[in-house]
């Protein structure tokens, strides 16, 4: 349908409706109520006007962003040869602050199907104040723009639902569309089946966690300790773990399904490398989510207590010289069972979970939890070899794969569902529309039969709370341990303990049959078997 003859939008007639709460009903009037779009056959509704669009990269990277910006300006420019597309720099500051760059075809083309966002850079600020949103009107009004097209995840799509609602209530006529992008594969629900960049760098993953078991089985002698990326949801670790076929891949909704504690995961990872040793293979691979603490019970607890003691006490323990005062200090603030926790972690841990970032949260993202891990079953294993339980030897190797993944070379499929995602936004500023984040279904089809449109940015939003106060966002989608993925994953996985039924991607695949290069995740494709 893009790529010949006219098409419109249309309201799409399976949107269900929507409760909002109160919280987002008052804080978005004027663009709550909106109803889906999707783009159909036939002409009608949409400009062919002249129009100059804003564009601007937001959060962290993702393979496939530049195809975004390429479509976006083959969209606009072959609707009317006179439309602009201006780029701004280093993220919203660049819109905040009015640095841009005029985004030609000559500009563009060198960075079609590359990885990265170093055409314009991007940055992590909000454009939430009223200074900044204020800025924001000014820059784009004086820019003569009809529209702002916001590339990011949940928080920098709930950013442009803020944005948008700012324009609207001042009747500033520019409409800002959001692309969903994010490698961590958190940002998703019905109407939208991936977010970008995560096709790609769950691939790259697979094949380096591929290489690492094969080394693994024939070294025949280390543990290799993974965490992979994902800050909240786990859907990076479940699908590498459905490519490779690890020893033991922990889910960290599962674990909070099940009530884990810290010390239940020890006990897990130790009993599977004790089951391997005794079938006479010291020798193993286990993944491990960035996000898996916050997960943990007894964990979430602990950093519960820690933030409210922080919050009362910072100063004082900033004043104490050493660390064995601090952790005195805490001991007897904490309950008993946080206490214990705490004094379970290594001393490093201990001294990083004092920290806090700009935003007030304890930095548990800074928590090598793969060295955590194996300092933690190391002593484990050590008391069972003591006790006559464990025959065989543990050397535990510690990896965490997590940028290497942000900016390669996009999968096919990446290079042409941003493409098309880039097309479809251009599309909804046409067709004169502000709140919404382009949707994408049926991507399991080939190309030519997906369905592209658009769904408003306030039917996805929750509230929560944030700093204290009850904020609207877009809730992440976590791994849902009643879904497909999850029990295609768990039908599996006992099998793969004991016996080496390791599986190795390889590299991505650009060229030769469609099986190989255009293969979808296997979670996309289970999702909508």
């Amino acid at each position: 349908m893009l790529s010949g003859g006219e098409f419109h939008l249309e309201e799409d007639p399976t949107d269900a409706a929507h409760t909002f709460a109160d919280e987002i009903r008052r804080e978005f009037p004027n663009t709550v109520e909106k109803p889906l779009l999707r783009l159909v056959p036939g002409a009608g509704g949409l400009s062919v006007e002249p129009l100059v669009v804003g564009v601007v990269f937001s959060g962290g990277q993702a393979p496939g962003g530049h195809n975004v910006v390429a479509g976006l300006l083959d969209a606009l420019t072959r609707a009317n040869p006179a439309s602009r597309l201006i780029g701004f720099l280093d993220g919203p500051i660049g819109v905040i602050k009015n640095r841009y760059i005029e985004l030609t075809p000559e500009r563009v083309e060198p960075y079609l199907n590359t990885g990265g966002f170093d055409m314009l850079g991007s940055g992590r600020d909000k454009i939430e104040k009223p200074e900044d949103l204020e800025a924001c009107r000014k820059n784009l009004t004086a820019l003569g723009a009809h529209g702002l097209v916001i590339i990011g995840g949940d928080d920098s799509n709930t950013n442009a639902a803020v944005l948008a609602e700012y324009f609207k209530a001042n009747s500033v006529p520019v409409c800002v569309i959001g692309v969903p992008k994010t490698i961590d594969g958190d940002m998703k629900n019905d109407y939208i089946e991936a977010s970008f960049g995560f096709d790609t760098a769950s691939k790259v993953f697979a094949e380096l966690v591929g290489s690492i078991c094969r080394d693994s089985m024939s070294a025949r002698k280390y543990w290799h300790f993974i965490r992979l990326m994902g800050r909240a949801a786990s859907h990076i670790t479940l699908e590498v773990a459905l490519q490779t076929r690890p020893n033991l891949a922990i889910i960290s909704e599962e674990a909070e399904a099940r009530g884990w504690k810290l010390m239940d995961v020890v006990d897990l990872i130790a009993d599977v490398v004790t089951r391997r040793a005794k079938a006479g293979k010291s020798y193993g691979v286990v993944l491990i989510p960035e996000g898996l603490l916050e997960f943990l019970a007894d964990v979430k607890a602990m950093i519960a207590e820690l933030g409210s003691i922080l919050g009362e006490h910072e100063d004082y323990l900033k004043s104490l010289t050493s660390h064995e005062d601090r952790r005195q200090f805490l001991t007897e603030k904490f309950t008993a069972e946080s206490a214990e926790v705490y004094n379970s972690l290594p001393d490093g841990i201990q001294e990083v979970l004092l920290l806090r970032d700009k935003h007030g949260n304890i930095p548990l993202s800074q928590v090598e939890t793969e060295k955590l891990l194996i300092d933690l079953v190391s002593d484990r294993i050590r008391e069972m070899k003591a006790e006559g339980r464990f025959p065989g030897s543990f050397s535990p190797l510690a990896h965490f794969f997590g940028y290497e993944g942000r900016c390669v070379q996009p999968s096919n499929f990446d290079a042409d569902y941003c493409y098309t995602l880039g097309y479809t936004a251009a599309q909804l500023i046409r067709g004169n529309v502000t709140g919404y984040t382009v949707s994408a279904r049926n991507l399991t089809a080939p190309v030519s039969e997906w369905v592209m449109g658009g769904v408003p940015v306030t039917s996805m939003l929750t509230v929560e709370m944030r700093k204290g106060k009850p904020k609207p966002v877009i809730r992440k989608t976590l791994v849902s341990v009643d879904g497909k993925p999850f029990r295609a994953f768990a039908a599996e996985r006992d099998s793969w303990v004991e016996e080496d039924r390791f599986a190795y991607p390889g590299p991505i695949q650009y060229f030769g049959p469609s099986e190989v290069c255009d293969r979808l995740t296997k979670t996309l494709m289970l999702e909508h078997s």
